[in-house]
């Protein structure tokens, strides 16, 4: 069995979509005047939040931190705001960058996390793009040598950037996350000062945080097994970010 892919151009991949970005591409964001949007996520030395077969992937990609007493691992992402159209689209629905435009953007509509498989009806694209084009997998397996090539540069990003990305948000006041599965903390960096902080960090050796992170949780149950883990709950309201819950009850 195969599936075939081909993009027909339609510009709903790049509608109201929040796309992950590697360090260096969102230092490239915030010069042409983009926003971003930081999503951070942990889980605990424990394993509370994470299947256990996940554990290899998730490590590789988060920074080894502190919560209380509780080791914890957090995963930072930094991705281009976008609430509606993509910033870069022209009236044609195309890309003005396409030639720079981001790695996700070139793996679409594939997944960039191994534990996530290709789902085509969660996906915006028509029906026509199913229909035909070349082959994207035959027998489960990627074929395309070259997107696969893209999505492991992906993944080796999130692995050579979460230090530097924990630096940031230390200097950003970012230390605050949520539970990976039950929500996302989200913040909006104010843009100079994201640019400041990148630069000043590029030019100097990364300093070491031992700054501490906190948990907000969905509720007093997720915050009771937190809390037993011996890890720390936000239990102020948010003051610089908002907090996305995961929960379907």
């Amino acid at each position: 069995m195969s599936t075939t892919f081909s993009c027909v151009g339609c510009g709903k991949c790049c509608n109201d979509h929040h796309v992950p970005l590697t360090l260096s591409e969102a230092r490239m964001w915030a010069a042409d005047g983009g926003q971003l949007i930081v999503l951070v996520e942990a889980f605990l030395g424990n394993g509370l939040g994470l299947p256990a077969q996940q554990r290899e992937h998730a490590e590789r990609r988060s920074a080894a931190v502190r919560s209380g007493e509780s080791d914890a691992y957090v995963a930072i992402t930094f991705a281009a705001y976008n609430v509606g159209p993509c910033r870069n689209l022209d009236e044609d629905y195309l890309c003005r960058i396409y030639e720079r435009r981001p790695l996700v953007c070139r793996i679409y509509p594939m997944e960039i996390n191994p534990h996530i498989p290709l789902n085509i009806t969660l996906k915006e694209c028509p029906p026509e793009s199913w229909e035909k084009g070349p082959d994207l997998i035959v027998g489960g397996e990627l074929v395309d040598r070259e997107l696969s090539e893209l999505i492991q540069r992906s993944r080796q990003a999130d692995r050579n950037d979460i230090q530097t990305k924990d630096a940031i948000c230390a200097l950003l006041g970012i230390r605050t996350t949520a539970l990976k599965g039950d929500g996302f903390t989200a913040y909006l960096p104010d843009m100079n000062e994201f640019a400041t902080v990148v630069d000043e960090l590029t030019r100097q050796a990364l300093p070491q945080w031992s700054s501490e992170w906190l948990f907000h949780v969905s509720g007093e149950d997720v915050a009771g097994q937190v809390l037993a883990a011996g890890a720390q709950v936000a239990t102020d309201a948010p003051a610089n970010y908002a907090f996305i819950s995961l929960r379907t009850a």
